[in-house]
């Protein structure tokens, strides 16, 4: 069986495999940046396989607009089947050659999507705490009812009978719950739950509203 033949290039009689750091010193040697030392393109390297191992990550909707090369999506695709360490090792060291020769558009393209993913994992989490902290307070028996006047106020848009309806009925499976242990987990009833998922819903729609750019709203406005 024949050996597929390595890319690469003869160089005085020395033969440089593309992607290597030889390859990428050429490279750089040849655009002017002679300065850069093998100690940078260490570091550039092992960047760029760390980038690769965040991409193992990415959610397959902010992957397809990437448009990789069908040789690294096969590499990440392997990379997430294997469990060996010593075998996910190479896979990573092999992905990290095939990010070294992406485009500097690409390698920022990746970046930014990254950075989409971890802004919107925060903005979730943040509607996870803030929805908690909400449903407390409407459900108290002191101050109930201001927090529910304070809510419609800053989300008008809410579904008011079905927000009322929750809480009444979250109120009474309080009430009608059996005393558990000392130590115990609460229990709560399904009514509990709903306000929980209703109140999250508004706030992440509030939280898309604020964080549009001023140009969409003087779009809109033109318009």
């Amino acid at each position: 069986m024949s050996r597929k033949p390595k890319r690469g290039y003869y160089v005085k009689g020395h033969f440089v495999h593309e992607g290597s750091e030889l390859d990428l010193e050429l490279k750089r040697q040849a655009k002017g940046d002679v300065d850069i030392s093998k100690s940078d393109l260490k570091r550039e390297s092992e960047a760029l396989q760390e980038l690769g191992e965040e991409l193992l990550t990415l959610r397959s909707d902010l992957m397809a607009p990437l448009e990789l090369p069908d040789k690294l999506m096969e590499a990440l695709a392997d990379a997430r089947r294997i469990s060996n360490f010593e075998g996910k090792r190479r896979q990573m060291q092999f992905i990290g050659k095939l990010m070294r020769k992406l485009d500097d558009e690409v390698i920022d393209a990746v970046r930014a999507a990254l950075q989409v993913q971890r802004d919107g994992s925060a903005s979730e989490l943040a509607a996870l705490h803030q929805a908690e902290h909400w449903r407390e307070r409407l459900l108290a028996e002191d101050g109930g009812d201001d927090a529910l006047t304070e809510w419609l106020q800053q989300y008008p848009d809410t579904d008011i009978q079905q927000l009322r309806a929750l809480i009444r009925q979250a109120r009474k499976d309080a009430q009608a719950a059996p005393k558990e242990q000392p130590g115990a987990a609460q229990r709560h009833g399904r009514a509990y739950r709903e306000l929980f998922q209703l109140v999250k819903v508004e706030l992440l729609k509030a939280s898309v509203v604020d964080t549009a750019s001023p140009e969409d709203t003087d779009e809109d406005a033109a318009e």
